[in-house]
C-alpha cells in the first residue's frame, strides 16, 4: 500500500514536481466541463467564462452560476441567500457543543498569542538626511475562503482570520461553499466565525465567489487581497484575478515529508502518513528513510491502520498516487532530498531532529522530534497551518502578520540634502534619456 522506492526512482515519480498548468486533467473532469458549457474548455477557459460573467452581470451571475455548478440555490435569507445573518451566526456558536468550543477557544488563543509576537511596526531614520522610514498599513478588507467540502474546516477559519485581525484589518469576510443539499455553509465554520467575531460571511464557493470577492456585486463589496486554499477552479479564479486584488499563493494539494531513522516509531510514523493521506486523493505523504526495516515496519503499520479510518478510500488513493517510503544512504540525504521537494510540512521524527534542523532551507513549517508532530499544527500549536504548497516553499511562508499589512514608503528630505543628492539624480535621469525628470531635479538647482 505505501511503496517503496529508491532516490532515482522517487525523483522521477513522487518527488517530481509538476507545474500547475502541466497537469494533467482527469478525462472526468472535462466531460463535466464539456457537459456544464456546451462546448470542450479546459479548465482554464471554464473559470474565465465565470469570471467574465460575475463581473460583467454581478448578483445575477452568481446566483446562475451557484445553480448551475453546486445544483441549488443558496439558502440564506439575506442578500440573494448568499450572506449568513448574525443571528445564524451566534446560534451556531451556540449550539456547538461545549467540548468542540472549548478546544477552538484554546486553538485561537494560542494562535492569537503566536501571531502577536511577531515584529510588524514602522520605522524612521534621520541618517540620511532629513527623515525616511517606512509606515505599515493593515490591508482594508481582505477575503478568506474557507474550504467545505467533505470535511469543513473550521480550523482554517482561525489559521487565516485572526493572523488579519492581529495585523489590524478592517474588513474580514469569509466565503464558504455550502453544504450539498441544504444550501448552507457547515455549521462548525459558522461557529469557529461567530467565535473570533467574524460577522460578514457568504455562503459562496468554486470560482464564483473568487469572481465576487475579487470584482464586487451589487451587494457584496470587493476586497483588496483574497486568501485561503480551495479546488482546481478556485486557484485558478485566484490566479486569474491577480491584480485587479492580491491573493496570498496558489494552493495545491497538503503534502508531507517525514524523515526517520531506525529507532523513529513506526506505529507513529505511519499514522503522520495517513493524517495527510485522507485530506484528498492527491495528497503527498512521503517517508524519507536511510532504514530498510523502519519501512517495513511503516508499511505494515499503515496497512493495519488504514482498516480502522473513516476516509480509508480516499486515504488509499493518495498512498497510491503521490505517496511512497524512500530509501536514502543517510539522514543528510534525506533532508537534502527534502530541501529539493521544498514541502508543505516536514517532520523530523528523530533522536536530534535539531542536527538536521539546521540543514533545511525550504519547508512550509518544521516540525521537530517525534512529540511535535504536525496534526498539532494543522489545529492548535500557534503558527496558521496555511502553508506553501507545490514547492512554493523555495520562496514562499506560511501565513503570517505581514501578509495582511503593506509598507508604504516615508520621503521628507530637508533642503540641504535635496541640493547634495539632485545632482546625482539629475545624472543618472540624463543616461536614462528622461530629459523631464532631470529638469524637474534641475529646477529645484
Amino acid at each position: 500500500m505505501l511503496q517503496q522506492y529508491d532516490v532515482a526512482s522517487a525523483q522521477k515519480t513522487i518527488l517530481k514536481r509538476v507545474p500547475l498548468d502541466d497537469m494533467e486533467v482527469p478525462q472526468s473532469l472535462l466531460d463535466s466541463i464539456r457537459r456544464l458549457f456546451g462546448e470542450a474548455l479546459s479548465p482554464a477557459q471554464a473559470v474565465d467564462r465565470i469570471l467574465r460573467d460575475v463581473r460583467q452581470r454581478g448578483d445575477a451571475a452568481l446566483v446562475d452560476w451557484t445553480v448551475r455548478l453546486d445544483g441549488m440555490a443558496p439558502g440564506h435569507a439575506e442578500l440573494g441567500g448568499f450572506r449568513v445573518s448574525s443571528t445564524e451566526l451566534q446560534e451556531a456558536l451556540d449550539q456547538l457543543p461545549a467540548a468542540q468550543r472549548q478546544a477552538l477557544e484554546l486553538a485561537a488563543g494560542r494562535i492569537r498569542q503566536f501571531h502577536a509576537a511577531q515584529p510588524v511596526s514602522s520605522w524612521m531614520t534621520n541618517a540620511l538626511g532629513g527623515t525616511l522610514g517606512q509606515i505599515v498599513r493593515p490591508v482594508q478588507r481582505v477575503g478568506i475562503y474557507v474550504p467545505s467540502g467533505s470535511a469543513p474546516l473550521p480550523s482554517t477559519v482561525l489559521m487565516s482570520a485572526i493572523p488579519a485581525q492581529v495585523a489590524g484589518v478592517c474588513d474580514i469576510v469569509i466565503t464558504a461553499p455550502a453544504q450539498k443539499g441544504s444550501g448552507k455553509i457547515a455549521a462548525v465554520i459558522l461557529a469557529a466565525a461567530a467565535l473570533i467575531g467574524i460577522r460578514e460571511v457568504y455562503a459562496m464557493g468554486g470560482a464564483q465567489a473568487i469572481a465576487a470577492l475579487a470584482f464586487g456585486t451589487q451587494a457584496i463589496p470587493a476586497v483588496d487581497k483574497i486568501f485561503g486554499p480551495g479546488n482546481l477552479f478556485v486557484t485558478l479564479a485566484k490566479r486569474q484575478v491577480f491584480g485587479v486584488v492580491g491573493i496570498d499563493g496558489l494552493a495545491g494539494p497538503t503534502e508531507t515529508v517525514v524523515i526517520a531513522e531506525a529507532g523513529s516509531n513506526p506505529e507513529w510514523v505511519a499514522a503522520d502518513l495517513l493524517a495527510q493521506a485522507e485530506h484528498d486523493v492527491l495528497a503527498s505523504a512521503i517517508l524519507l528513510t536511510p532504514s530498510a526495516e523502519l519501512i517495513g515496519k511503516v508499511q505494515a503499520a499503515v496497512a493495519q491502520q488504514v482498516e480502522l479510518r473513516s476516509r480509508a478510500a480516499i486515504i488509499t488513493a493518495a498512498l497510491a498516487n503521490r505517496s511512497g517510503a524512500v530509501l536514502t544512504a543517510d539522514l543528510d540525504e534525506a533532508v537534502a532530498l527534502a530541501n529539493a521537494y521544498a514541502p508543505e510540512h516536514l517532520c523530523l521524527a528523530v533522536r536530534e531532529p535539531w542536527r538536521l534542523a539546521e540543514k533545511v532551507h525550504a519547508a512550509g513549517g518544521v516540525f521537530l522530534g517525534e512529540h511535535s508532530f504536525e496534526v498539532l499544527g494543522d489545529y492548535v500549536a500557534g503558527p496558521s497551518h496555511v502553508m506553501p504548497t507545490g514547492g512554493s516553499a523555495r520562496f514562499a511562508s506560511p501565513l503570517n502578520v505581514l501578509d495582511f499589512v503593506h509598507i508604504v514608503s516615508l520621503v521628507a528630505l530637508d533642503e540641504s540634502t535635496t541640493r547634495k543628492i539632485a545632482p546625482a539624480a539629475i545624472e543618472i535621469a540624463s543616461a536614462e534619456g528622461l530629459d523631464a525628470h532631470a529638469n524637474s531635479a534641475r529646477v529645484r538647482l
